[in-house]
């Protein structure tokens, strides 16, 4: 239908984008060339009995537990609500499928349109996002089968982070390393981190280009960003989302050779480590617990370990604020987002205090202040503003979607 009639195509289509992870599946759909909200939901604990789909449009918001013994039942019917509630007449109409997908390697630096081939090019990175890639293919796989003829595009967080110059993202390693097995600081959250830009741009009323922005992507995963000129130019995560600062269960910069110790210490093979590293690391790690309502609630109680998570988390965020802002030269917002960031007027509170030299000046106030939108939460007089954005990664997928296959 695209090659027939491209303008028609664009005129009258929907954009579904798909976020499918190991046990979940994050869909919306969008609508009309200004890429109007249509619907949008989540299949939560597919695989387990108490598996459930929750599904919010134009006529309310409504929740249907039931077993997702996998995911292409859960997108089945995901599928099958979408029709019911005339969002999707079918999905062979849809005018393109935007898929979230962690991560590109050095190859793939923009949007790929699926076909076999370039799928089977994307199983061969799955070595470099083990814990993410199979359930974003398996994904791609899903919609291609269930939505036959409609274009397939795969997003990819690490594409925003290709303009990173070589003393960013080159490790001090044997060349080799690189040459051969492609080891390079790659970075995350691309697509977050290109949205919230935009809007700062936006509410700064200035061009991007002549923007230096510091961007904090807060959630279970976390990472900062230099953004300069609308270009990323250093970033916290590395070759996969390990490194930076201190997340839920992962336990950001360590020293590189901890690992090696405590394997020789304790007996426990790569497999074991890898998975403390990643999964028992962090703020479950320092107090027990990787959800930061808890880690609140326990410190608040007063528990040591918690409020100790809570310092170290704030900490790291401080530093990596000020090692931005030494990077950029000039810094004119710093820019919080996702779960954490939109929400943890504390967690901001920590960030910024004590960089006043570099010209940050957060307001307690308006910091304070109960809020889901985009608000400026610094002092007027502050040099540098300070911004809390809402992302909306799957708005910029179906952004990016269809800007590449409209021009295409």
């Amino acid at each position: 239908m695209y090659e027939v009639c491209p303008r028609l195509w664009y005129l009258l289509m929907k954009i579904l984008v798909l976020n499918c992870g190991s046990s979940s599946l994050k869909f919306k759909v969008f609508s009309d060339r200004d890429l109007y909200w249509l619907a949008g939901g989540m299949v939560e604990r597919i695989g387990q009995p108490d598996s459930r789909l929750r599904l919010t449009w134009a006529g309310g918001e409504n929740e249907w537990p039931g077993a997702a013994p996998d995911h292409r039942i859960a997108l089945q019917r995901v599928f099958h609500l979408l029709t019911q509630h005339d969002i999707v007449a079918d999905p062979t109409q849809l005018g393109v499928v935007g898929h979230r997908v962690v991560h590109g390697g050095d190859r793939f630096r923009t949007p790929l349109l699926i076909d076999a081939a370039s799928l089977e090019e994307l199983r061969q990175l799955t070595p470099l996002a083990p814990l993410h890639h199979p359930a974003n293919l398996r994904g791609i796989e899903l919609a291609t089968a269930l939505c036959q003829g409609v274009p397939q595009v795969a997003v990819f967080d690490t594409a925003f982070h290709h303009t990173l110059p070589p003393r960013a993202w080159r490790y001090a390693l044997p060349a080799w390393t690189w040459h051969e097995y492609q080891v390079r600081r790659y970075g995350f959250h691309g697509t977050s981190v290109q949205y919230v830009s935009r809007r700062a741009a936006k509410w700064l009323d200035r061009p991007i280009e002549e923007l230096n922005l510091i961007v904090l992507h807060l959630g279970n995963g976390a990472s900062v960003t230099a953004v300069q000129g609308g270009r990323s130019i250093d970033t916290s995560m590395g070759m996969t989302p390990l490194e930076g600062v201190v997340m839920g269960t992962r336990c950001g910069d360590i020293d590189a050779s901890v690992p090696f110790y405590l394997m020789r210490q304790t007996g426990l093979d790569v497999t074991a480590v890898e998975r403390m590293l990643f999964f028992e690391s962090g703020l479950h790690g320092l107090c027990g617990s990787g959800d930061m309502r808890t880690v609140r609630a326990h410190a608040a109680a007063g528990d040591a370990d918690a409020q100790l998570a809570l310092d170290v988390a704030g900490y790291r965020l401080k530093k990596y604020i000020g090692a931005y802002s030494a990077a950029l030269g000039r810094v004119d917002a710093v820019i919080f987002t996702a779960g954490i960031g939109e929400n943890d007027a504390d967690m901001r509170q920590r960030a910024c205090n004590g960089l006043e030299l570099f010209g940050i000046h957060l307001d307690s106030a308006r910091n304070g202040a109960e809020g889901t939108d985009e608000r400026c939460v610094s002092r007027d007089d502050s040099p540098v503003q300070i911004w809390v954005i809402p992302t909306d990664e799957e708005l910029e997928i179906a952004r990016i979607a269809l800007d590449f296959i409209t021009t295409a």
